[in-house]
């Protein structure tokens, strides 16, 4: 007996599903559609419209990447453009990020790719490079690399089990939501750099703030994450944007001080 293997379409959306661990029956719900509709895409007994394939798409919440590998997994253009960040028609969005970085001097902010490739960054961001090997420095510099490598700012960092225990789990986190063999590759590396770690009742989980020492004493800095969700081209929607923010008063005081030095 022949088995007929169903359509590349059909495998995807089995494969997305399963990954999300939605039944066919909330996925109909969440799409709009019966289950028995989705069943019947899934065993390639029937083919959707693009509208169809996008709002699945979107149901499963895939990236946008992976909203265009769908749609020509089932014969249709992608529906997202992905340009050039240098790109005359993403200038607004280049200067209204520039404006965002300069804004939170005198603390650090940056803002990354995907995989935690550095594409801008204020001034106050020296404080994080200070003493960093020139070669960790060099396009297309890692953000996540720089943060651990014992030749980058993993001397200076007093919580460096902790700290980069988090950074691999998200990375990881990051990896199984959307696979990836370059996060993969990147979050074993990053694995490497980080010493044994066994957290003591005081663990606080997520919330794991950075104490760095720099020239002048220790920081410590608190993250936040903003990622572009509403953004429709693919080069914006994989940026983010990471905010330092001081922890306590001397940490602000202290990178005040290295801002006006600086002029």
């Amino acid at each position: 007996m022949t088995t007929v293997e169903p359509p590349a379409f059909a495998r995807e959306l089995l494969r997305w599903r399963t990954a999300r661990r939605v039944s066919q029956l909330e996925l109909a719900s969440r799409a709009g559609t019966t289950q028995r509709y989705v069943s019947f895409i899934e065993r390639g007994r029937s083919v959707p419209g693009r509208a169809v394939v996008l709002r699945l798409a979107e149901s499963l919440e895939l990236t946008l990447r992976e909203r265009n590998a769908l749609l020509l997994a089932a014969g249709y253009a992608p529906a997202y453009p992905e340009s050039p960040l240098e790109a005359s028609q993403l200038g607004a969005v280049r200067a209204a990020l520039g404006g965002i970085l300069e804004g939170h001097l005198p603390y650090p902010a940056v803002v990354a790719g995907p995989r935690g490739d550095l594409v801008a960054a204020n001034a106050a961001f020296e404080v994080l490079t200070e003493g960093a090997d020139p070669a960790l420095l060099e396009p297309p510099a890692n953000l996540l690399r720089l943060a651990l490598h014992p030749r980058g700012m993993a001397p200076r960092v007093l919580n460096l089990g902790a700290w980069g225990r988090h950074i691999v789990e998200n990375v990881r986190a990051r990896a199984a939501r959307s696979p990836d063999p370059g996060l993969d590759a990147l979050a074993d590396e990053l694995a490497g750099y980080v010493p044994p770690y066994a957290p003591d009742e005081d663990y606080l989980g997520f919330a794991v703030p950075l104490r760095l020492r720099c020239a002048e004493g220790e920081l410590r800095l608190l993250t936040t994450l903003t990622s572009f969700a509403t953004a429709v081209d693919i080069t914006l929607a994989e940026l983010q944007l990471e905010a330092f923010l001081p922890a306590d008063g001397p940490t602000a005081e202290l990178l005040r001080e290295r801002a006006a030095r600086r002029g």
